[in-house]
């Protein structure tokens, strides 16, 4: 029921990328995702639903044929199976909530 970001372990993504599961169940999962900058979220897609929160600094984001530039305070939605991804301009931090939650990310 509660987790502590403290007590939460960070995972080393590689290439300036890292992230903590925050919280899940099989319908939700809410995981912080840090970026140095100039990182890459390489374009990709999955089943899930997914909303992206940016929490500080600044993305280049390709969703679907769509490119803009996002910075903290902003939102995105990511429809299921649409192509997307990142570029970090500013280091930074999104909160990525998906639906129903990632099962690759914790197997």
């Amino acid at each position: 029921m509660f987790n502590f970001n403290k007590e939460i372990k960070l995972e080393d993504l590689g290439e300036g990328v890292s992230r903590k599961m925050m919280a899940y169940s099989e319908n939700i999962m809410s995981v912080e995702v840090y970026f140095e900058e100039g990182a890459i979220g390489a374009l990709h897609s999955h089943p899930h639903e997914q909303v992206t929160y940016v929490v500080s600094g600044k993305f280049e984001f390709t969703i679907g044929d769509e490119t803009k530039i996002v910075s903290a305070g902003d939102a995105l939605y990511k429809e299921p199976n649409i192509v997307h991804g990142c570029t970090c301009l500013e280091k930074g931090m999104l909160l990525d909530n998906f639906t129903p939650m990632r099962k690759d990310f914790v197997e």
